[in-house]
C-alpha cells in the first residue's frame, strides 16, 4: 500500500491545513478589531482626591489633564509634579491591564505581543 506524502493525507483530528489558515485569518482580524476598538478607549485616572485627572487613550498618548487650582502652590511645585507622574503612571498600568484582558480573550491566554 503507498503512503500519502505531503500534506495531501490532512492532519489529525479531520483539521487540513485550509481551514487552520482560515483559523489563522480570522484570529489575525479578530485581533486587529480588538486592537482598533481599544485604541479608541479612553482611560480616566485620578490622584490626590480628584486635584489630578489624567485622560489617556488606547495609543497610550495623554489626551486630557484637569488641575484643581487649589493644589497649584509655587512654593511646592513638586508636589503637583508628583500628582501628575502619578496619575499619568496610573491611566497607564490600566491601559495596559485592559489591553491584556482583551487580548486574552482573543487568544486564549496565549501571550501572544500586540
Amino acid at each position: 500500500m503507498a503512503k500519502k506524502g505531503g500534506f495531501g493525507g490532512g492532519m489529525p483530528g479531520g483539521m487540513n491545513m485550509n481551514n487552520l489558515l482560515k483559523q489563522a485569518q480570522k484570529m489575525q482580524a479578530d485581533m486587529q478589531k480588538a486592537q482598533e476598538e481599544l485604541e479608541a478607549k479612553e482611560i480616566e485616572s485620578s490622584v490626590g482626591g480628584g486635584a489630578v485627572v489624567v485622560r489617556v487613550n488606547g495609543k497610550k498618548e495623554v489626551v486630557g489633564i484637569n488641575i484643581k487650582p487649589e493644589v497649584v502652590d509655587q512654593d511646592d511645585i513638586e508636589m503637583l509634579e508628583d500628582l501628575v507622574m502619578s496619575a499619568v503612571n496610573q491611566a497607564m498600568r490600566e491601559i495596559d491591564e485592559m489591553q491584556k484582558s482583551q487580548m486574552g480573550k482573543l487568544t486564549g491566554g496565549m501571550n501572544l505581543p500586540f
